[in-house]
């Protein structure tokens, strides 16, 4: 998806008034450019990153890479969490619903993103992979939100300003509710053995 965006970005189309859903949304992206960049391009290290802070065997045996690359990651989270925020009130399709949205799951990963830092900082390993196991829940929301959005788009039903609030928050609340039930399921794994 980012290199999709990241495309249409670099070489924009026609007006978006005269173009088919599709390419609206390209359209709404690309009036939005430098902030757009400023959000995804952080993302993708982001999200490319982010699963490895969760490998057993190289958070044991590289306990020092762990912990440096986890600061580098908790800042860049931080930084796309709060472009997130910025698009939220400046370019949402979906209108409030959306902003609603977007805004929600984007001050959650600042939260979440948070208060594993500081559990980390303190020590409380167990707490902090819980926090961070949130934060990739939400992380992981736009991912689930892309084939919401999809299946949407081949109904053919709606438009985008009407289906992407709640796109957004089916995918986002999927996601953490997928990202809790790991957390229950590994507390009651742990709490068996």
């Amino acid at each position: 998806m980012v290199a999709r965006r990241y495309s249409v970005l670099m070489s924009p189309g026609p007006a978006a008034e005269s173009l088919n859903p599709a390419k609206r949304l390209d359209a709404n992206f690309a009036r939005h450019r430098a902030l757009t960049l400023a959000h995804i391009v952080p993302a993708v290290f982001f999200i490319t990153f982010l699963p490895f802070q969760f490998a057993n065997r190289l958070r044991v045996r590289f306990s020092k890479l762990h912990r440096w690359n986890g600061r580098v990651l908790v800042g860049l989270g931080a930084y796309v969490a709060t472009t997130a925020l910025v698009m939220s009130f400046t370019m949402a399709i979906g209108g409030a619903n959306e902003t609603a949205a977007t805004a929600l799951y984007a001050t959650l990963l600042l939260i979440f993103l948070y208060k594993g830092f500081r559990a980390a900082r303190a020590r409380r390993i167990a707490e902090h992979r819980e926090w961070m196991v949130r934060a990739y829940g939400v992380t992981l929301g736009i991912s689930v939100t892309r084939p919401i959005v999809g299946a949407f788009f081949a109904a053919r039903r709606l438009q985008p300003e009407q289906f992407f609030g709640t796109a957004f928050w089916l995918g986002f609340t999927i996601s953490l509710l997928a990202a809790e039930g790991w957390l229950i399921h590994t507390r009651r794994a742990t709490a068996t053995r």
